[in-house]
């Protein structure tokens, strides 16, 4: 964050998400970019693929702190090539996004006035018809969101080369 001091409630949030972001991550420590897109599942999830999801996840939901549901979709690839790697793009790249991304993230949290704002859900059959979440909300929801993939994550590793990134 460039030169704001963040406490409280604020660090606490930065400082476990920067912790999931981290695990994620780690999953991809010294894999070539055939190895971050390949499938070593029955899943048709990869390692680059989680890592493209989970950025982009966090710029969506970063932009409805913002504005609202209107703005999620906003610029958004198509839902098909938000979870796997297409050609061209590398590991490092992917990386190098999604650290601009948790850097964005964590100036708008560093800097909201408060993280109580809040903004109806997105009209979708997983969410509460006419619910908000406020800021607060939203930052725990990545939170969860980006360990969970962490957790995809290792399992991936381990089945690409027998590491294991959490354990």
């Amino acid at each position: 964050m460039t030169g704001t001091l963040t406490t409280g409630e604020r660090a606490d949030l930065l400082e476990t998400l920067a912790k999931h972001r981290f695990f994620l991550r780690n999953t991809t420590r010294g894999l070539t970019d055939e190895q971050a897109g390949s499938h070593p599942t029955v899943s048709a999830l990869s390692l680059g693929g989680l890592i493209k999801h989970v950025a982009a996840t966090e710029a969506s939901w970063a932009r409805f702190i913002v504005g609202g549901a209107d703005l999620m979709e906003k610029d958004a690839a198509p839902w098909d090539e938000q979870h796997r790697m297409m050609p061209g793009e590398t590991l490092a790249g992917l990386l190098e996004a999604y650290e601009e991304v948790a850097r964005e993230t964590n100036e708008l949290v560093a800097t909201l006035p408060d993280l109580d704002v809040a903004h109806p859900l997105p009209t979708a059959p997983w969410f509460e018809a006419g619910k908000s979440w406020s800021a607060r909300r939203v930052l725990l929801h990545l939170i969860a969101e980006t360990s969970q993939h962490a957790g995809h994550a290792d399992i991936l590793r381990e089945s690409i080369d027998g590491s294991k990134s959490m354990g």
